[in-house]
């Protein structure tokens, strides 16, 4: 089923080191023979990870004095200098880190007149030509299908030129540009053309947001409506993707119906919902017919009938599903998710930004409290990148209000009120809100984090403002993890010594922050136990997901079913987050508030379980256990 070549890496590290080292090698070759390596490049964050590797490589020896190198694409119009230009972005990630000629650097410009676009654009055509063409060429690949700015509708014919960025390119690029308002409506990209031309292409897609587009791209046919399926007709491209975007290619996905497989207990688990969702039958209805239908005759010949396989996998999904999620006492630990004992258990919950542990977690928070357990709160970043301008002058409005009431000194007050309204006023989509504004925004989402919490019966004092260092740039991208960073985690973890922690361990944030959370605790935790701490060995970390999707079914090991009430009671608590209610800052390509993502998510987790054969519940939270 698959019409192109690609390589699948656990990691994205893993895959930027692959192509880095063919990078590296061309260099070399090209330099042993006196010529230039010219090399295609792109921007986003799907190229930063190369990028590093290459840096790294020039630190070791590498050098890229012979290359010469073209991008593919700057919006229009864009100055060179703004945060959002690929010139800039270019410079932080690579050019300024190696040494490169400046003259050797090729970036479309989006400071051109409109009347002098064409002409630009054949001379930069031209360029590539004169120079033989580009050696190897990197890709990312938009949700659109994209390459470059190459939208659908775009041709195999098309060369560099002027383009209009279709509407979901420009809502992904919003978080850049902090409204979809002010990202460009253009821009100037290569065509399919032009990077047709590479004698390599590679093209990086990394996480599951991507996995739809990848499948598409590599297994569909050959579409203007899908511009990166064009690269099936090169003979030398190649998909570089890791695990979590090549989960929706059928090899991955349903690997029973390309041919044989091996039966693990996790695909058994898979291929059984699967096959039950599919036919829209509960799990033990399932027959041999259905089974060898669909590919999993040999399946049912191991286990010896439907029968025996429907009721394990039924015996499993009913196991999974507990109202103790701090565990039960005075009962086995055999059959339930979490352990029985010690009961009452200290319990961490680590929230990436202020509101995550309500929105993903909510109605488990509050039964872990219920149930007795000392629960704390860990609120990793300040959040304040999330809080609307607005926000920050109703708040000083209502203070400059509340001193004049009370006849209380209110100059102060009153000028720094006009001052932020001044310097809104005079802010565009580049512009970095200065650390005062920055340092409001995160006593905003600092006090309905607490007022979250202490609704849902937490106090003060088990709850954690680690203020991260990583998060605070004032934009999009954010510094990368340090061990001032490790060092907050470990020490609140050392204080609680917490016998159960709850992590986000959602990489489909289409910010990063989650996943960059996720890989700290990691590091952190890794660390404590490397240094002997005792209380790890009796520590069980599960992980939620964020508002974006839900485990698979085949990962889900622990289940929270919610009453109507409990429901009720996490949305009270969502709603604690005022500044985030009426549409966040960064609400990505889901135009439903946060907590009617959640709510609908959690409604169609119990959906699943009673589709497959299992109770009916109002609604349900999903945990996966973390193996450290």
């Amino acid at each position: 089923m698959e019409k192109i070549q690609n390589k699948v890496f656990k990691t994205a590290s893993d895959g930027a080191s692959y192509v880095a080292l063919q990078i590296k090698n061309l260099i070399e070759e090209k330099a042993k023979q006196g010529q230039k390596a010219v090399l295609g490049l792109a921007t986003g964050a799907s190229p930063i990870s190369l990028y590093r590797e290459l840096v790294k490589m020039h630190e070791e020896g590498l050098s890229f004095s012979n290359v010469i190198t073209f991008n593919l694409d700057e919006y229009y119009p864009m100055d060179p200098e703004a945060v959002q230009s690929y010139h800039r972005f270019m410079d932080e990630h690579l050019f300024s880190k190696v040494d490169i000629d400046k003259e050797n650097i090729n970036i479309p410009s989006g400071k051109l007149a409109m009347e002098d676009i064409q002409a630009y654009c054949k001379k930069y055509e031209q360029k590539i030509d004169d120079l033989g063409g580009i050696d190897i060429q990197v890709l990312g690949i938009g949700r659109t299908g994209h390459i470059g700015f190459n939208e659908p509708g775009s041709t195999s014919r098309s060369y560099t030129r002027l383009v209009t960025l279709d509407k979901k390119t420009r809502r992904d690029a919003s978080k850049d540009f902090k409204s979809m308002d002010s990202v460009p409506r253009k821009a100037i990209t290569m065509g399919v053309g032009t990077i047709f031309k590479a004698k390599s292409i590679y093209l990086f897609a990394w996480g599951e947001k991507k996995a739809e587009v990848v499948a598409k791209a590599i297994e569909g046919r050959v579409s203007a409506l899908i511009p990166a399926t064009f690269l099936q007709n090169h003979p030398e491209s190649m998909f570089i993707i890791d695990e979590p975007a090549a989960s929706d290619l059928t090899r991955v996905k349903t690997p029973w119906l390309v041919g044989d497989c091996e039966w693990t207990e996790k695909r058994t688990l898979k291929a059984v919902c699967w096959l039950s969702t599919t036919l829209n039958k509960a799990v033990l209805k399932l027959t041999d017919e259905d089974y060898n239908e669909y590919g999993m005759g040999d399946l049912i010949a191991q286990m010896g009938s439907a029968y025996e396989l429907n009721l394990k996998i039924f015996r499993h999904l009913r196991d999974t599903i507990t109202g103790w999620p701090g565990g039960r006492p005075d009962t086995g630990d055999q059959k339930r998710p979490e352990r029985a004992h010690p009961f009452p258990k200290r319990t961490l919950v680590f929230s990436p930004h202020p509101d995550d542990d309500v929105i993903s977690m909510g109605g488990t928070f509050i039964r872990l409290v219920d149930q007795g357990h000392e629960v704390s709160v860990a609120y990793m970043t300040n959040g304040s990148m999330a809080v609307h301008d607005e926000d920050v002058l109703n708040r000083l409005s209502f203070m400059r209000q509340f001193m004049k009431t009370f006849n209380l000194e209110s100059d102060k007050v009153g000028e720094f009120a006009d001052n932020a309204k001044s310097f809104f006023r005079s802010k565009d989509a580049s512009t970095i809100d200065l650390p005062e504004i920055l340092e409001i925004k995160s006593l905003i989402r600092k006090r309905e984090a607490q007022t979250a919490y202490r609704y849902c019966g937490v106090d003060d004092d088990n709850a954690y403002f680690l203020d991260l260092p990583f998060y605070k740039t004032g934009k999009a991208q954010k510094k990368a993890i340090s061990p001032s960073d490790i060092n907050k985690v470990k020490e609140v973890m050392n204080e609680i010594q917490p016998q159960q922690i709850f992590v986000a361990g959602d990489k489909a944030d289409p910010h990063g922050t989650h996943k960059t959370c996720l890989d700290l605790f990691k590091i952190a935790f890794l660390e404590l136990k490397e240094e002997g701490e005792k209380w790890i060995d009796d520590c069980w970390v599960w992980q939620y997901r964020g508002a974006w999707l839900e485990w698979p079914i085949d990962e889900i090991e622990m289940v929270i079913p919610l009453s109507p009430d409990e429901v009720a009671k996490k949305r009270t608590a969502i709603f604690k987050h005022e500044s985030q209610k009426d549409g966040g800052v960064f609400p990505g390509d889901d135009a439903r508030e946060f907590w009617r993502r959640a709510e609908d998510r959690n409604r169609q987790t119990a959906e699943l379980y009673n589709k497959l054969g299992l109770p009916e519940y109002q609604a349900a939270e999903a945990f996966k256990r973390l193996n450290l």
